[in-house]
């Protein structure tokens, strides 16, 4: 690793530790906007105003900083499309730091800020090349959200240049919880785990105090810790966002940080030259931090998933049964109490409760399930879509549902808004299903340590491609599932392939999803209105003009059949109900338990 100055204690040619703080700038571009008013971002200006760039780079060297970031921190192809003019951008931010920096003595990192993108792998590649043809030695990689996208720009550097001084930094929230949904201890395990990584540590998102004390709850880390929060929390008048002049706070706060463990420091959105200037004084000023001085050390993470109790491949003498309900589309919810209380007795081990399917909305699916454990007794399983809720709300309710003993979630993507564009009715999709399954795995580390949500996820056996949605199952496995329930299966070809992912998932429980139609409308409205739903011709065809006592024998039987084709594979059955029918699932739950017999 890069040996860069004497204040840094070196071993086996990794770091170890530093011998005093090491001290970069802080913000660019909330600096930038008041001393010009101009909203345009920042890394523009690289081009159209280089001297008000320079200018403010040397009053973060005057005001004691020992680093220097360039002005590149948005400077990627998703903000910044034309390539060419991204080049001229990025090259124009590291000659002004360059200029700046040869002033003074102060090292330059290259910035590249955090990028949300189905590209940003590539992205962060092609931002690294740049900067390595530039000549760029140091880099920082910042207000990151997970770690994995920009793995290969990483080794990419240290194959480039192998003495080169890499930082990685994410911005989480006050709870510890980045944009992904990743816990920062997730986030820093990750980071740490690669040789190519020098550092690891926060910016952005929270103020001093609150990053203070996730990093103290993160405990000692094998990696120097680098701190630069923000200067508080934004204030609003008029419509015009500021941060308060807290310089002497923060200062204060960064040396605090620094005497807890920190060893890289710094500001991030709402800091001046003032803050450095002020934080440098406290940081000279700090007693020398005693040796072996750090954070604590970090609780163990509880098991989860396929680990924890209840997580595995159940060992029972027959298959467990979940029923699903849809909630009331008004407060009425008797029918759905009555349900759930007729299916416990005929021996049903969970209710899944559904969240406004097809984008129509009905009673919340967490308040729901709430109530069905209370006065039904029997336990639940809600799903959760990405649809509607933001990492707030989403997180309320979960922390609500564990109030009421409730451990189980299915994630779900969610149907898309009929009315998608009008006013008020556009979906939310802040998370996909994966994000929200990996952010409720690393709540599981954490707030839900005591009680870990078992987390489950869908699986279409009836997708075209099937070995695509395999493989996102897997994926879904990967990131912290351990349960997966099937869209229905009715054709030859859906068996197989349930069939066929049984093979390939070994370690999770895969409950067959069995949707017994309630009559001949219901199966045309289920073909030709309902994603992801193929009935055979034949069955169809079989239920016309037929009673509903006919349809509902026509629907049991084939239903049956289906259910003892796949039986041996599965964990379980997934039984859907259909337009309130529980006189149908009840007699289907009849007929497999004969064959069980």
């Amino acid at each position: 690793m890069y040996l860069y100055t004497n204040d840094i204690i070196h071993q086996g040619g990794c770091i170890v530790r530093f011998d005093r703080p090491y001290l970069f700038d802080g913000a660019f571009g909330t600096y930038y906007f008041s001393k010009t008013g101009n909203e345009a971002p920042c890394e523009l200006a690289n081009l159209t105003a280089p001297q008000t760039v320079l200018d403010i780079h040397r009053e973060y060297i005057a005001s004691g900083c020992d680093a220097l970031k360039t002005n590149t921190f948005a400077a990627n192809p998703v903000s910044i499309s034309d390539s060419v003019r991204l080049n001229e951008i990025i090259a124009a931010g590291w000659s002004l730091a360059q200029r700046a920096a040869q002033e003074s003595g102060a090292r330059v990192f290259a910035d590249i800020g955090g990028i949300c993108a189905d590209t940003a792998e590539m992205d962060y590649l092609t931002i690294v090349r740049n900067f390595l043809d530039l000549g760029a030695h140091d880099f920082l990689f910042e207000t990151l959200a997970s770690y994995q996208d920009v793995r290969p720009a990483v080794d990419l550097i240290r194959q480039s240049v192998p003495d080169a001084m890499v930082i990685v930094s994410f911005a989480v929230s006050q709870d510890g919880y980045s944009r992904r949904g990743l816990y920062c201890r997730t986030l820093f395990d990750q980071a740490e785990s690669d040789p190519c990584v020098d550092a690891v540590g926060l910016n952005c998102s929270c103020g001093p105090s609150h990053m203070r004390s996730l990093l103290r709850a993160l405990g000692q880390r094998v990696k120097p810790v680098v701190a630069m929060p923000n200067a508080g929390y934004p204030s609003s008048l008029n419509g015009r966002v500021f941060f308060e002049d807290n310089a002497d706070y923060f200062a204060q706060q960064l040396a605090a940080l620094y005497m807890d463990g920190a060893d890289i420091l710094g500001g991030c959105c709402g800091t001046t030259p003032q803050h450095i200037r002020r934080a440098a004084a406290a940081l000279a000023a700090a007693a020398a931090r005693p040796e072996g001085a750090g954070w604590p050390e970090p609780l163990a993470a509880p098991a989860t998933g396929a680990d924890a109790p209840g997580g595995g491949r159940p060992g029972l003498l027959h298959k467990e049964i979940a029923v699903e309900l849809d909630p009331p589309f008004d407060y009425d919810c008797s029918f759905v109490l009555a349900a759930a209380s007729e299916l416990r007795a005929c021996g049903v081990d969970l209710i899944t409760v559904t969240d406004s399917p097809l984008s129509r909305t009905r009673a919340d699916s967490l308040m729901t399930a709430a109530k069905i454990r209370r006065e039904a007794g029997i336990e639940v399983m809600p799903h959760i879509s990405c649809r509607d809720k933001n990492h707030i709300a989403l997180r309320a309710g979960l922390l609500g549902a564990a109030f009421e003993g409730i451990n189980r979630a299915l994630i779900v993507t969610g149907d898309p808004p009929m009315q998608a564009g009008t006013r008020g009715s556009d979906g939310v999709y802040h998370l996909s299903s994966f994000d929200l399954i990996a952010w409720i795995h690393s709540m599981n580390n954490e707030v839900f340590a005591d009680a870990p949500f078992l987390i489950g996820g869908a699986l279409n056996v009836n997708a075209v491609n099937f070995g695509v949605e395999l493989a996102r199952a897997k994926k879904k496995l990967s990131l912290g599932a351990s349960m997966l329930f099937t869209q229905p299966i009715f054709s030859d070809e859906a068996v197989d392939n349930f069939l066929y992912a049984r093979q390939e998932l070994k370690d999770c429980r895969l409950f067959a999803g069995i949707l017994p139609v309630a009559g001949y409308k219901n199966a045309l409205f289920l073909i030709n209105e309902v994603s992801g739903i193929e009935i055979p011709d034949t069955v169809v065809r079989s239920l016309e003009g037929k009673t509903p006592d006919e349809a509902a024998a026509i629907s049991v039987a084939y239903s049956a059949g289906i259910m003892q084709r796949v039986y041996d594979a599965a964990d379980g059955f997934y039984i859907m109900t259909p337009l309130k029918k529980v006189n149908i699932v009840r007699g289907l739950i009849e007929e497999i338990r004969r064959y069980e017999q």
